[in-house]
């Protein structure tokens, strides 16, 4: 497997990073946080993006997508991930996205993946609940037969992007036991059907989320997802996706926050020196640098892996998401140290990534989480 850019690959990171920088500083995040903005992001930088084709990155091109892997989308995320640029990736192109091409019917790709790659339709994956933390096939929400389709009743947390979404791909059980993994179905349910409500919220690192309750939303057979009562596989795939797509963003927010670190070291003096002189300063940040190139090597190796379906990639990602847990938490906790007593203030953007480090370390899994996946994949 080889762990370097290639040409393309590279120039893709460049048009990135120089985007990101003129179109997306953190300025801009702190502006939309300020503004309590409601649904978290630009509409208008999302449709640049599409423009460009990155949003079109992972979709063949008969949807309109650029037929390229998560290798080529995970350098715009590491870019992205450096200016906490806020436009819903994660939700739409790594989670909703993915549903459809790996489940969809022709219909549903024909329906919705053009207008997801063109940055115009959002469409996000309702799959957790109250008590099923990390665990994809804990699903109490409810489906059952009516007039020809299902109805769903029940409660989904933390839905990315929820308050900007034009449909929602709902987990529902239509038979066996709460955390069974046979029995789940996945179905497309726009955001204006009957039944159906959007709680808006905002996490910790200001990004938009919502509940989404369902009482007794009628849909049509159409409207599932892959084979009915089989989408707990289906699900494993596409969080595998999503997760590695995450773990690139995680690995440009943590090096981001470590060259903050750096600037500040070799800026602020104390005792007629510069802290970055200081010996025990410069074995920290030492510290920082190693975990942020293991971290690099596992993002790497997950998408690689991913793009080529290898035996071993839902092992890789777990050893990404571990890793990039770990490392993204340890880099932000360490600027916020050596930033000292304004590293806790709101004027310094290093509050920012250790916010961003919080969440993401939650969100398809802690590093504990997925080191138990890792060693349960590998049989022990």
């Amino acid at each position: 497997m080889q762990l370097v850019l290639s040409e393309d690959q590279e120039l893709i990171a460049k048009t990135a990073a120089d985007f990101a920088a003129e179109h997306s500083p953190v300025s801009r995040f702190r502006e939309l946080r300020d503004a309590g903005d409601p649904i978290g992001y630009s509409p208008k930088l999302w449709k640049e993006m599409a423009d460009l084709g990155w949003v079109g990155i992972p979709f063949p091109e008969e949807y309109g997508g650029a037929d390229l892997g998560l290798s080529e989308l995970a350098v715009v995320l590491e870019a992205l991930g450096r200016s906490l640029a806020p436009e819903p990736f994660l939700s739409t192109v790594l989670l909703g996205g993915q549903a459809l091409l790996l489940g969809g019917s022709d219909a549903q790709k024909k329906d919705w993946l053009p207008g997801i790659a063109a940055g115009e339709k959002i469409v996000t994956v309702a799959y957790q609940e109250a008590t099923s933390r990390f665990d994809l096939h804990a699903v109490e929400t409810r489906a059952e037969a009516a007039d020809g389709g299902y109805r769903l009743s029940g409660e989904k947390i933390q839905v990315l992007d929820a308050p900007s979404a034009d449909a929602f791909l709902v987990s529902a059980r239509i038979s066996g036991e709460a955390r069974d993994a046979a029995g789940i179905g996945l179905f497309l349910v726009p955001k204006d059907a009957a039944g159906i409500t959007v709680v808006p919220q905002t996490r910790v690192d200001h990004r938009a989320a919502g509940l989404l309750r369902l009482d007794g939303v009628v849909v049509p057979a159409d409207a599932v997802v892959g084979e009915p009562g089989e989408a707990g596989a289906l699900l494993e795939r596409v969080v595998d996706r999503a997760t590695a797509g995450l773990c690139a963003e995680m690995l440009g927010g943590m090096c981001q926050a470590f060259d903050l670190t750096l600037t500040h070291l070799k800026e602020r003096e104390q005792f007629g020196s510069l802290i970055g002189s200081f010996q025990a300063l410069k074995h920290r940040a030492v510290d920082v640098f190693t975990e942020l190139e293991l971290a690099r090597s596992t993002v790497m190796a997950a998408v690689r892996a991913l793009d080529a379906d290898a035996p071993d990639a839902s092992s890789l990602v777990s050893v990404a998401k571990a890793r990039c847990s770990d490392a993204y938490v340890l880099a932000t906790n360490e600027g916020v140290q050596m930033f000292g007593g304004v590293g806790m203030t709101d004027e310094y953007d290093i509050g920012f990534y250790m916010k961003r480090a919080r969440a993401a370390e939650l969100t398809f899994g802690d590093a504990a989480f997925h080191r138990d996946r890792f060693a349960r994949l590998a049989g022990y």
